[in-house]
């Protein structure tokens, strides 16, 4: 007997997002442990033409970033044809989708829970994600009785999404002009990380305070982007490998002669990866919110609450009341705080000993640090840092 070909798929996702690296690793995480399929892919960006070689390869079916440029030409192949991109609809072609309002949930929720009461969104005009994202934050905003502020640069209806974002580099100073108005405080929610690292250069160039006056959160958690912003951008973390996978299941019954039940599945966000530019509680008041500013740009360098009260305009006996009424935390609890903070990203993200993490987190002696983080968080650092050496172990093997 000849052995039975095995179905080949195209892969047209590009690998230069995290957002598509994480589709790719989804349907390979299907092909590898479900079926028996040979995947084809090559190295390419969002807006690429088809690749020359598709023609020729005799393709069982296509899981695609599909847009206006690439269908017709998709449809020649008359093969299934899945879309990971959900920019428009296309006729017969299955959608897999992140579910974007729930994304705006999960920004809006982060937002108010660390005391923001006025909003802003900022992003692409006519990228479709862009406004669907604005149009569910809009609702959220409304039902809570907030105001919202909207800032979209500017672009044209048929521009590539490549076009669209690359245009939010040159209108810095319009948009610099619109941060610069908005009230203090204010929770922005950026359309992506792109838009997001566009908005922290724009708020860093004028001094504005990330996250006292401003804070920020984008969508993609894409850990390139959001490390490289200053402050570290928070995100809201798609499960693209969901999408991806989910994708791979429903080529898997095309192939098998069936039609999927829907002609989209939406798949719900992960979660809320916090970083520095929303790591604060909102505050009104303007001088209460410049010793927050105080504490976490220091708090690793020994000061204690004396500098704290020498610093501010209040008086020890006004500062501790207004931490404590606006906070509900005591000057020395938000120093710990901060340090602890500090504490635990060295020992998840470095190689370094306790006394080297000691003279970092502003204490002078391990012993001392040691008890204060069990005292915070129930772990010993060593405890602390195996876990979180598990954690990524765990996530390593998954993929």
């Amino acid at each position: 007997m000849k052995p039975k070909a095995r179905p080949r798929i195209a892969l047209l996702v590009e690998a230069s997002r995290a957002y598509g690296r994480e589709l790719l690793r989804g349907v390979a995480l299907f092909a590898r442990t479900q079926v028996d399929w040979a995947l084809l892919h090559q190295e390419m960006t969002l807006d690429s033409d088809i690749p020359d070689w598709l023609a020729t390869s005799r393709v069982s079916g296509v899981i695609a970033r599909l847009d206006v440029h690439s269908i017709d030409d998709l449809r020649k192949l008359h093969v299934p044809i899945i879309d990971v991109r959900c920019n428009r609809k296309f006729d017969g072609v299955p959608q897999v989708e992140t579910d974007n309002r729930k994304v705006a949930q999960l920004a809006f929720e982060h937002l108010w829970d660390r005391g923001f009461r006025r909003f802003a969104y900022c992003g692409f005009r006519f990228a479709s994600y862009s406004e669907a994202r604005l149009r569910y934050f809009r609702d959220l905003v409304a039902a809570s009785g907030c105001p919202l502020t909207v800032y979209e640069s500017k672009g044209k209806p048929s521009s590539s999404l490549t076009m669209l974002e690359t245009a939010g580099m040159s209108d810095f100073e319009p948009m610099s002009r619109w941060l610069s108005d908005l009230e203090r405080p204010t929770g922005v929610f950026v359309c992506n990380d792109i838009r997001g690292q566009q908005v922290l250069n724009a708020c860093r160039a004028m001094d504005l305070a990330v996250p006292d006056d401003l804070g920020i959160i984008g969508v993609d958690d894409d850990d390139a982007i959001c490390l490289l912003c200053d402050p570290t951008l928070s995100s809201v973390r798609p499960d693209a490998e969901r999408v991806g996978y989910r994708a791979g299941e429903i080529m898997h019954q095309m192939l098998s002669g069936l039609r999927p039940e829907q002609d989209i599945e939406l798949i719900a966000p992960k979660s809320v990866s916090e970083r520095l530019s929303t790591r604060v509680v909102a505050v009104n008041d303007i001088e209460l919110a410049r010793v927050c500013r105080f504490i976490r740009q220091h708090a690793c360098d020994g000061i204690n609450v004396g500098d704290v009260a020498e610093f501010t305009t209040l008086s020890r006996r006004q500062l501790e009341r207004r931490c404590q009424e606006e906070l509900g935390q005591t000057p020395h609890q938000l120093i710990t705080a901060n340090q602890i903070t500090r504490v635990k990203q060295l020992l998840a993200e470095t190689k370094m000993t306790l006394e080297q993490i000691t003279r970092r987190a502003g204490y002078s002696h391990k012993e001392r640090l040691s008890a204060v983080f069990k005292r915070e968080t129930g772990q010993t650092p060593g405890e602390f840092r195996a876990q979180s050496a598990n954690a990524q172990a765990a996530s390593e093997l998954k993929a």
